[in-house]
C-alpha cells in the first residue's frame, strides 16, 4: 500500500472539483515529487475512469482520487424553493431558466459506482470530503490496496474517521479556499486556526496528517509541517498554473488588485465555501440555504451563463490567494516543498 510518508516532496495538490483539477495538473504534481489528486465530484464514473487513464498514460501511478460522501440529511425543498424565488430576477437577467423544484432533490453523485471504480483500478490514494465513509467502505477500499484518507475540520470528526479505519487525515483549517469539509452541511464551519486544529487532532488520533488551509508560501508550509503533519495540501496557489483548468475570469480575479477580501458563502452550492467577494456573494449569501446538492444544481445555469463575468461565478480562494503564480504546477509544488 502506498504511504504519504514516502513522498519526495511533502506537498499534496488539493482535488478541486468543477474544472480546476485536470489530469495534467495531477501528473505535474506527482512527477514533481508530491501527490496529485483527481476530483471525482460532479463527474460521471465514465469520465472519472477516463481521467484516471489519462494520469496513468502520463507516466505516474502515484496519485489520488477524492470522492464526495453523500449527504446524510435529505434536501429541504421548501427552503430551496425560497432561495430559487430569490434568484429568479438575476437568472432572468442572464437569460437563464432555473430548474424546477421537482428537479432539485437528493443526489449521491454515483457514490457506489465510484467506490467500485476505485477498487477495480486499485487507486493508490482515495480521499473523502463532506463526510466520513462507513467502515465497510473503508475496509473494501483497503482490501483493494487503496490508502484511505478523510478530510476533517474538527477533532471530533478526526476521531470518527479514525474509528472508521482511515489511514490518514487531511486536516482542513478555516483559511482554505473552496468548500469546507464539514460533515454536517447545516453547521457553521469551524474557525479554529489550522495550527491549533493540528495540535488538537494529533492529541486525539495517531494517524499521518496532511494539513490544509491558507498554506501558500514555503515558510508557512515549513511552519505547519513542523507541528507534525507529514505533508501540506495546497489548492488556491495552483489555480493560475499552466496545467490548471481554472476559468480565465477566476484566474484573473486572483491577481486583480481590486479584489482584496474573501468570504465564506453558501450562495453557490448550499455548502460553506471560501471565495473572493463579488456581486453574487454580496447579493445572495444572506438568502442562501444549506441545501447541497440542490443549490449547486440550482445555480449551475447561472454560473455557466456568467462564466466570463467574475462577479457572477464562484471565485474559490483561500486566504493566500495573492501567492498564486502563473507557472508550472511542478514549480509550485517544489517551491512549497
Amino acid at each position: 500500500m502506498a504511504d504519504l510518508r514516502d513522498l519526495d516532496v511533502p506537498v499534496v495538490a488539493a482535488p478541486m472539483a468543477g474544472g480546476p483539477t485536470t489530469p495534467e495538473l495531477v501528473i505535474a504534481a506527482s512527477m514533481a515529487g508530491g501527490l496529485g489528486q483527481l476530483a471525482a465530484g460532479y463527474l460521471t464514473p465514465e469520465r472519472l475512469a477516463s481521467d484516471i487513464a489519462a494520469v496513468r498514460d502520463g507516466g505516474t501511478d502515484t496519485f489520488g482520487v477524492n470522492i464526495f460522501v453523500p449527504e446524510a440529511e435529505p434536501v429541504n425543498r421548501d427552503a430551496v424553493a425560497r432561495y430559487r424565488d430569490r434568484l429568479l430576477d438575476y437568472a432572468a437577467s442572464l437569460g437563464v431558466e432555473l430548474p424546477a423544484i421537482e428537479e432539485l432533490g437528493d443526489d449521491d453523485d454515483r457514490f457506489d459506482a465510484k467506490i467500485a471504480l476505485m477498487c477495480d483500478e486499485r487507486i493508490p490514494f482515495v480521499s473523502f470530503a463532506f463526510g466520513c465513509p462507513s467502515a465497510d467502505t473503508v475496509g473494501e477500499l483497503r482490501r483493494h490496496g487503496c490508502n484511505v484518507g478523510v478530510t476533517v475540520t474538527t477533532e471530533d470528526d478526526a476521531s470518527r474517521a479514525a474509528e472508521a479505519g482511515a489511514d490518514w487525515l487531511c486536516v482542513q483549517g478555516p483559511d482554505a479556499g473552496g468548500h469546507r469539509s464539514v460533515f454536517d452541511r447545516r453547521t457553521d464551519p469551524p474557525t479554529q486556526p489550522l495550527d491549533d486544529l493540528v495540535r488538537a487532532v494529533i492529541a486525539r488520533v495517531d494517524l499521518p496528517l496532511v494539513a490544509a488551509g491558507g498554506v501558500s508560501t514555503r515558510d508557512r508550509a515549513g511552519e505547519v509541517r513542523s507541528l507534525g503533519p507529514v505533508a501540506v495540501q495546497v489548492g488556491t496557489v495552483l489555480l493560475r498554473t499552466h496545467e490548471a483548468g481554472t476559468k480565465p475570469a477566476h484566474a484573473d480575479a486572483l491577481a486583480d488588485p481590486a479584489r482584496t477580501e474573501t468570504v465564506v458563502t453558501r450562495a453557490f452550492s448550499g455548502r460553506p465555501a471560501r471565495a473572493l467577494r463579488n456581486r453574487f456573494t454580496d447579493e445572495f449569501s444572506d438568502a442562501a440555504v444549506a441545501e447541497y446538492p440542490a443549490v449547486n444544481k440550482l445555480t449551475g445555469g447561472i454560473r455557466r451563463a456568467a462564466a466570463t463575468d467574475p462577479d457572477g461565478i464562484n471565485l474559490w480562494a483561500g486566504s493566500g490567494f495573492r501567492d498564486a503564480a502563473v507557472e508550472s504546477a511542478a514549480d509550485t509544488i517544489r517551491r512549497l516543498g
